[in-house]
């Protein structure tokens, strides 16, 4: 989407530079957020359907296989113009909810977090065993915050030191029961939804602040009995539902990325089709337009073929941008957003803020630490917080980039230094983006002005 960024290779260390302008259209690879949960579902339901994604991620690809592992995947195919096709036989009833398979299977989650999470919760009301493992940066998050919760409702699940691998013993009786979580948190919340739908009765789950509903707005559409009222999720059980066809829309937080690039960019006008607009999702967009960006947005509202509200986001760049504050429910909106938010910080006048944050400690890197490294050798002025930082512009300069091999703090460093915000970057480990977004090199290197 340049035409001088000097773009990294697939792999080892490579370069990016500033870009003379960003004018293009784009088409970005499915929501792994949507794509999981599609995948995932019609595993359980019955009868067969096919999820269309475009340009998986290796995480989404990681869940394809784990359900292939069970047998719920009857073939993982090419589609035209860069989409794969997972034809899917679930083993479930209208009834009841069910994960297929014989029982003890090892599955390889790598470094999906949302699909070894939800996977616990399906898994709680089988009446086999699975061991759930991943990559060794998957094996460091915690899982007893998914857990604890289930066990309360006779869920058998032995974590090694509160992490994977995780043993689902499995069990042939669950208890509805009212859950109040601690944290606001939407894959705890798909868990004990998926694990609600194996129990007798109603269960709830309270939430403390907002979350994504991709799990209830998808089970809805799927035809079971759950829905979402403000902070409180519902489940009937127990209860099954019916396999449906699904094409998973652009994945919002990868549209972030150009969002953010559109707006620190003073050339750029790009156009970015087809992507979801869920309203727990869109919150980026509110935060850039709040700095002072030039966003546009047409959406479609759910179609035939999604649960989730689809359109077109036009961002031009141009306008200066001006500090956040950024704290309480906000934060939740835009979390996996949060590394490309402080770039555009980087830029804009004045002092931001961001607290609340302290989930970023535990994603795929400390991303806390991670940003505010990078921040000051790309020359911003950055400050740590315990939950968050302090961001204000500083003097653009070249700097080596750390990643820990974390996809966000890859393309968000990648971004500032294509926007001008940093100087020339090397990131240590540009192939880390393919877990979300596999063609965001070829994306910034093809489509020059």
């Amino acid at each position: 989407m340049s035409d001088e960024a000097g773009v990294l290779g697939a792999h080892g260390e490579g370069t990016v530079s500033a870009a003379g302008s960003l004018v293009g259209g784009l088409r970005l690879p499915a929501d792994k957020s949507v794509a999981h949960r599609a995948l995932l579902f019609n595993a359980m339901a019955e009868g067969e359907a096919e999820v269309t994604v475009a340009r998986p991620g290796e995480d989404v690809l990681s869940m394809a296989h784990v359900l292939q592992t069970l047998g719920a995947v009857e073939s993982i195919g090419e589609g035209p113009a860069d989409f794969t096709r997972v034809r899917l036989r679930g083993r479930g009833t209208r009834k009841a909810a069910v994960l297929p398979g014989a029982g003890g299977e090892t599955l390889d989650c790598g470094n999906a977090g949302t699909a070894m999470r939800l996977l616990i919760g399906a898994l709680a009301g089988r009446p086999q065993s699975a061991t759930l493992t991943g990559d060794e940066s998957l094996s460091a998050r915690p899982m007893e915050r998914v857990a604890v919760p289930l066990r309360r409702i006779g869920a058998r699940i032995v974590t090694e030191d509160g992490h994977a691998p995780i043993v689902v013993e499995g069990s042939r009786e669950l208890a509805a029961v009212e859950h109040e979580l601690p944290i606001a948190s939407a894959q705890v919340i798909g868990a004990l939804t998926l694990a609600g739908l194996a129990a007798q009765g109603t269960t709830t789950i309270t939430s403390p602040g907002p979350t994504r509903d991709h799990t209830e707005r998808m089970l809805a559409w799927l035809g079971a009995p759950v829905r979402r009222e403000g902070y409180v999720t519902t489940v009937e059980g127990p209860a099954g539902f019916e396999a449906r066809t699904i094409d998973v829309p652009g994945d919002i937080s990868g549209a972030a990325a150009w969002l953010v690039a559109g707006a620190l960019h003073p050339e750029a006008h790009i156009v970015i089709e087809e992507v979801g607009l869920n309203p727990s999702r869109t919150g980026v967009i509110d935060v850039l337009r709040d700095m002072g960006a030039d966003i546009k947005v047409a959406s479609d509202g759910p179609t035939e073929w999604c649960p989730e509200p689809v359109g077109t986001i036009i961002v031009s760049g141009g306008a200066p941008l001006r500090a956040i504050d950024l704290s309480g429910d906000r934060v939740a909106d835009v979390i996996d957003e949060l590394p490309l938010i402080a770039m555009a910080m980087a830029a804009a006048e004045g002092t931001s803020t961001l607290s609340g944050a302290r989930e970023l400690r535990v994603k795929e890197s400390d991303r806390i630490a991670r940003v505010v490294e990078g921040l000051r050798a790309i020359g911003a002025r950055a400050e740590v917080r315990d939950d968050g930082w302090v961001v204000s512009k500083g003097t653009p300069r070249a700097a080596a980039i750390r990643t820990d091999g974390d996809h966000r703090i890859a393309m968000s460093f990648a971004i500032a230094a294509l926007t001008g915000v940093a100087g020339t970057v090397e990131i240590d480990d540009p192939a880390c983006a393919a877990v979300s977004y596999p063609t965001f090199w070829t994306d910034m290197e093809h489509r020059a002005s």
